[in-house]
């Protein structure tokens, strides 16, 4: 029930995100207004991801995914009503985005929290893979259905779908029996939260200094390149180039697609990564950045009437730049689990949610200003972007590889 539950509302959850992004682009035209949309609705996950981990500890975790899926369902059925009685819809997207965004952030920690009550030890790693599965197979068709449904049947059309998607959802979860043991509170949620976070922090900057230097790598990511692919690229594929709404999500298909790829190659590629030569990934990225910045040069695009060749090699290009960084992501990711006791895990994982989120509305931010500046001119963006990309990778060579040499035996003990 989990799982389809899970399927409903991910779906449900993906189309609408990609049909709201084609909405207010196609509203305003503009870069700047669509990065500062994006930005807001990240903020709860930045602020709030840790009381998500105390939330779903502390309640009935199916109570809770019945209450999220009822608030989305109210929220989009809002939504709804207003697009059919007002004109001015920029403001009340941005509210819903970011309410939205609020639900998710606290939706899927109680989900991933639920999973080892409900299944045998021996079943909890397929059970993972099955929830982790859904997850990548949303993002891949998300996108795709999302510009298929906008372009022809608009958003109001699929503002109702996932209306009832989230509402269907609600109904199967209310349906779910799963153990609860009410937890005797010994201090306040607040003061929970700071002795957690404290204690990470103190882990992190005291014990091992390594884990900081991975957690400032992750956020450099998503100041310069993750805004290219949260802002830079719809604006790209539907103003610059000016494909129709079903070709962008066919590249935001692709690149969860490779997304799915990373993860499904990481066991074979995981022997051939090692932190001392993890900058090579970057260094490949930013090299990547120079052909994707030639297909938007404007003698390119300017050569016909529809950019199908630079539209592809454009495409393409962003799909190898979010395989390898997936690749980097899962290898981050499981550096930072094999180097983290597992009583300190949650704090530290948490830790790096927040730190290097806060760096996404900041560049989604500077992205959208620039693009706006930049317009007839957005190729040497793109360069820069790929500048900085492999600076990343010699700071990432001189950091990580002094690292390797020089702290070796904490590795091998964790």
């Amino acid at each position: 029930m989990i799982l389809i539950g899970q399927i409903i509302t991910l779906f449900g959850s993906s189309i609408l995100r990609f049909a709201l992004s084609l909405f207010i682009l196609d509203l305003t035209g503009s870069a700047e207004i669509f990065a500062l949309l994006l930005a807001i609705s990240t903020l709860p996950t930045i602020l709030l991801s840790p009381i998500g981990g105390v939330i779903a500890d502390r309640m009935n975790r199916r109570n809770l995914m019945v209450l999220f899926d009822l608030i989305s369902s109210m929220v989009t059925g809002g939504l709804l009503v207003f697009l059919y009685l007002s004109q001015d819809m920029v403001p009340l997207i941005g509210i819903v985005m970011t309410i939205l965004a609020l639900v998710s952030t606290f939706y899927q920690p109680t989900v991933q929290a639920s999973i080892p009550v409900l299944v045998e030890e021996k079943d909890l790693i397929k059970a993972n893979g099955a929830v982790s599965g859904i997850n990548a197979i949303t993002n891949f068709a998300g996108p795709v259905l999302g510009g298929l449904l906008y372009g022809f049947t608009g958003i109001k059309m699929i503002v109702g779908i996932t209306f009832i998607c989230f509402l269907i959802a609600a109904i199967i979860e209310c349906f779910i029996r799963m153990p609860f043991t009410p937890k005797v509170r010994q201090h306040g949620t607040f003061k929970t939260i700071v002795m957690d976070l404290s204690a990470g922090f103190n882990y992190i900057r005291k014990d091992n200094p390594f884990l900081l230097k991975i957690i400032l790598i992750a956020a450099s990511i998503n100041l310069f390149i993750t805004p290219l692919f949260l802002v830079g690229i719809p604006y790209i594929v539907k103003v610059l180039m000016n494909m129709d709404d079903q070709y962008f999500g066919y590249t935001q298909g692709g690149i969860s697609l490779s997304m799915i790829m990373a993860a499904a190659a990481i066991g074979w590629i995981a022997g051939k990564l090692k932190v001392s030569n993890l900058y090579m990934c970057f260094l490949g990225c930013g090299i990547i950045f120079i052909p994707m910045a030639g297909a938007i040069y404007p003698t390119f695009l300017s050569a016909g009437d529809v950019p199908f060749l630079e539209y592809i090699v454009f495409s393409l290009c962003a799909m190898l730049i979010m395989f390898v960084l997936t690749l980097v992501n899962i290898f981050f990711t499981t550096l930072l689990q094999q180097q983290t006791p597992n009583a300190l895990l949650g704090k530290v994982m948490a830790i790096l949610l927040t730190i290097s989120t806060c760096a996404v509305p900041i560049g989604q931010i500077v992205m959208g200003t620039l693009m706006d500046q930049f317009t007839d001119r957005l190729y040497i963006l793109v360069l820069a972007i790929g500048f900085i990309t492999i600076m990343i990778s010699i700071i990432m060579k001189k950091l990580l590889v002094f690292r390797a040499k020089r702290e070796e035996p904490l590795t091998s003990n964790a």
